[in-house]
């Protein structure tokens, strides 16, 4: 009954909110402005406290406020065009209120800088976007979001600044770009691929039209490059921390992103080979058809994001755009059973407007053969309905004995845009994978033993003719918005997932006798399903509480989680694992496993993106959980049946000072819990885990092309399962344990200098065990080093008769790492791996070999109990035609 109190008394409050912002709704009527000449500066003094207005005292005196104060719009820009005319340029921004965007004009030398206030850009396929040498006389245009309330749209003369006049019209807002005397030439198109054509003469002025308005040459449009999505190595933004679009510069919160450019100059076909590039993140030992990470030093679970959306498999990579590492708890948006260490948001590739083909191949060491397709573009004539399909296929076998991979996958998506307003977009996946990745190495089953190190990377404890495991996973997802006003929106998400699991003999548990050579094994298998739903809906406004912005996000979402597992067991022969001899048979299997969980939650949350003065940002949020765990055990007999309810409250605040344009402090403080299941021995539920994080952080912007964050944290994991003192049996457990991780990380990305690119990322973790009845007090987590540091850089060449062709350097290291917890406790080896990759760019081919490990460096991924060797020199070559 509280809970419904709770949520009635939530409702009332979102209803008087929306009531009293009838007026923002509507939205306020901005008159244009004339083109000026002045300079802007963005301000970076925080104001005195006699100089912010002071707060409402009623909901009516807030009302009043409102009604008497005009609030400034956040203007959609949903396309952006580029095309030549007689005279020079338009830049077309397409919006079906042109008429209220405002512009600043600065010319400097030879650039032409507008900034547009009350503006986002919107775009489908990327919001960074440049077009070099347009036409002659210009060398290049970009566009980008500056901040969250502002457009930036630069123009470079290649002698002079160039002249722009402004209209608007019914294709959006105009700017007519006039270059030096050289600029009536024909122009020239950009040879990168479009985003945006549009084959229809230029519009004919409005009545605010200039006299001098050019005319239409006929020639095609200006092609425009995403920069941002698909050449470049640095994002301005990400959705995984706020599912709001702000610049990562405004945000009290670590957040990195591995982007489509390097998953691709690294010639990668798995995310968890990604994450090299981010500071403090690992992957930890699982299993095959599901991946797990450690972030800052802690792993609960291998629940991840696939859009946003809550996602607990493993799927096809050749339709991932990019990664988005969130660093600390995040239940404050995403409720329980999210790590509360960190999140891995998976990004895929969204439908087009133009036509893009593209289709490739690769082929590597091991009998790789893996070819992609890459299609999309618009379905209708006006473009109304675009599309995107992916498919994948791969062979391949391993370095380690017996081992093989057969991947099928296939995801196509559509986005329908009802009306200006209305959006739906849809997406399906479908992935089968048939392997014997259970049996990789010496992890999965079987625990970790120090001898296991000095075996060769090829050996395999289970036998060759085993059936393997086969996953069959369907995803499907569907995302509506619409916009009421320019400054409100619904949204649903909405995320379907169901994994069928047939799990293969070539599972092997064991158990390693005293002479420390014969594994004594146990061959595993049996069907599992894991079946994910999940429901979120969201509405988003921007307003203003007198000088103050805001930018507001209410929520409610719903999620179902279930896990049924038979598991059957069959004796297998001992193994010398030093000289194994392999041709041994499981005898009868017997069922010792029948077991389901099921979950559901009910989360509702609140968060407040607030800019309380151009240089002073603060970002405050919380959730409320309640989670519903049931869990069934049928062996032996009778049934066992468990259930529990957990409720916990999670907030999350941070702020962000900017002492100048390029450099933002912050500090923020977060909780996240994870449920967990099981009894004490007095029959009581056991309490959710609790991460505390307070962090405090740097980000610094080199220019426009380069940054850099800098991150010091504390997360304190509570509630920890530990033996219970008073239990004579040692078999229950009490929540009293607790877990500390402290670190520092570095992470830069971006563009050194034209064609030299780099992503770069330092961590120092200290993880440790800080209170615990049964484990040795300050004993190290298993699985996290002390020091672990990356680098991946590329540079190509920008001119001469080898223009286009390029080449990358990377290198991963990592300090030794604790292998098992309780007992037992051994170090893995730290290790240096070096990577090198060469690529050839035309306009529409791209030819490139990836060499990887060329040093052959021996390391492992671990786990509390399992390590699992790692590929030795591997070569991979590629090749992408767009057509």
């Amino acid at each position: 009954m509280n809970q419904l109190h709770l949520l009635k008394n939530l409702g009332l409050a979102v209803v008087i909110v929306a009531i009293a912002n009838r007026q923002v709704l509507a939205g306020d009527n901005i008159a244009k402005t004339n083109n000026r000449a002045e300079s802007f500066v963005p301000i970076t003094q925080i104001r005195r406290l006699s100089h912010i207005e002071h707060p409402y005292k009623s909901v009516k005196e807030w009302v009043i406020a409102q009604q008497q104060a005009p609030t400034s719009q956040i203007i959609q820009v949903t396309g952006v065009r580029l095309k030549p005319t007689q005279s020079g340029l338009e830049v077309i921004l397409e919006t079906s209120i042109s008429d209220k965007l405002q512009t600043t004009l600065k010319s400097e030398g030879n650039t032409l800088t507008a900034l547009i206030p009350n503006a986002q850009l919107q775009l489908a396929s990327g919001n960074f976007l440049r077009s070099e040498k347009p036409i002659a006389g210009i060398a290049e245009v970009t566009i980008k979001n500056q901040d969250a309330n502002s457009i930036l749209l630069t123009i470079t003369g290649e002698t002079n600044s160039p002249k722009v006049e402004l209209y608007d019209s019914d294709e959006g807002f105009i700017l007519a770009v006039i270059a030096s005397a050289s600029s009536a030439q024909k122009p020239t198109p950009s040879p990168s691929p479009p985003i945006e054509r549009d084959e229809e003469e230029s519009p004919q002025p409005s009545s605010e039209t200039p006299p001098s308005k050019p005319s239409a040459s006929g020639e095609e449009p200006i092609e425009l490059v995403v920069t941002g999505e698909q050449d470049g190595y640095r994002r301005s933004t990400a959705t995984a921390g706020t599912r709001i679009e702000v610049p990562l510069r405004d945000l009290p919160l670590s957040i990195q992103v591995v982007p489509q450019q390097v998953l691709r100059d690294r010639g990668l076909t798995r995310v968890e080979d990604a994450i090299d590039n981010v500071s403090g993140v690992r992957r930890f030992v699982g299993f095959p058809f599901s991946t797990g990470y450690r972030v800052r030093g802690f792993a609960r679970g291998y629940r991840n994001l696939r859009n946003g959306l809550p996602d607990e498999s493993t799927h096809g990579f050749a339709n991932v755009d990019r990664i988005e590492v969130l660093k600390g708890p995040a239940s404050v948006l995403y409720g329980g059973n999210i790590p509360f260490s960190g999140v891995i948001n998976t990004i895929t590739k969204k439908p087009l407007d133009d036509p893009f083909y593209e289709i490739g191949f690769q082929v590597g060491s091991y009998d790789l053969y893996r070819p992609t397709l890459d299609f999309g573009g618009p379905l209708t004539n006006d473009r109304s309905v675009t599309y995107r399909l992916n498919a994948s296929f791969e062979y391949s076998n391993s370095f380690v004995d017996f081992l093989y991979n057969r991947d099928y996958f296939i995801a196509p998506a559509i986005t329908w845009r009802i009306s200006p307003q209305t959006t739906l977009s849809l997406e399906y996946e479908y992935y089968q994978t048939t392997n014997r990745l259970f049996s990789a190495g010496y992890g999965g089953s079987i625990s970790a033993q120090p001898e296991y190190l000095d075996l060769p990377r090829s050996r395999n404890f289970s036998e060759p003719d085993l059936s393997p495991s086969t996953t069959v996973t369907n995803w499907i997802s569907y995302n509506f918005e619409h916009r009421f006003s320019d400054n409100w929106k619904i949204r649903q998400g909405f995320a379907a997932l169901i994994s069928d699991i047939d799990i293969g003999a070539e599972r092997i548990s064991g158990v390693l006798q005293r002479d420390r050579r014969t594994l004594n094994r146990t061959s595993i298998r049996g069907p599992q399903k894991n079946e994910l739903y999940t429901l979120q809906n969201d509405l988003i406004g921007t307003f203003n509480t007198g000088s103050v912005k805001h930018n507001l996000l209410f929520g409610v979402q719903l999620s179902k989680f279930s896990y049924p597992f038979e598991r059957e067991d069959a004796r297998l022969a001992p193994l010398n694992i030093f000289n194994p001899v392999y041709g041994a048979r499981p005898g009868n299997y017997t069922l010792t496993t029948d077991s389901e969980n099921r979950d559901s939650s009910v989360g509702v949350y609140l968060q407040d993106f607030i800019e309380l003065a151009p240089n002073l940002k603060l970002l405050a949020g919380i959730r409320f959980d309640s989670a519903h765990l049931f869990s069934v055990n049928r062996l032996p007999e009778p049934d066992v049946r468990r259930e529990q309810t957990d409720t916990k409250f999670s907030p999350r605040v941070g702020i962000v000072y900017q002492p100048t344009d390029s450099t933002s402090v912050y500090f923020n403080y977060a909780q996240g819990f994870f449920p967990v299941r099981g009894l004490s021995r007095t029959g009581d539920t056991f309490q959710p885990e609790i991460g505390e994080q307070f962090e405090f952080g740097v980000k610094q912007d080199f220019g426009e092309q380069l940054s850099a964050t800098l991150a010091l944290y504390q997360i304190t994991r509570q509630n920890v399962l530990t033996r219970d003192p008073e239990d004579p049996t040692g078999t229950f457990n009490i929540p009293t344990g607790e877990q500390q991780s402290r670190g520092v990380e570095l992470d830069i990305v971006g563009e050194i200098l034209p064609g030299w690119n780099i992503i770069a990322a330092y961590a120092y973790t200290d993880a440790k065990v800080t209170k615990d009845n049964r484990i040795p007090v300050g004993r190290r987590l298993p699985g996290v080093p002390y020091n672990s540091a990356s680098l991946w850089t590329t540079y190509k060449l920008q001119s001469g008769n080898l223009k286009g062709l390029g080449f990358g350097l990377g290198l991963t290291y990592a300090d030794e790492v604790a292998v098992n917890l309780v007992e037992n406790q051994f170090d893995a080896p730290s290790y240096l791996r070096t990577d090198a990759a060469i690529f050839y760019n035309t306009d529409n081919i791209r030819v490139g070999l990836n060499f990887n490990n060329i040093t052959n460096a021996k390391y492992f991924d671990t786990d509390n109990s399992s390590i699992v060797p790692k590929a030795p020199f591997t070569v991979l070559g590629s090749v992408i035609v767009q057509f």
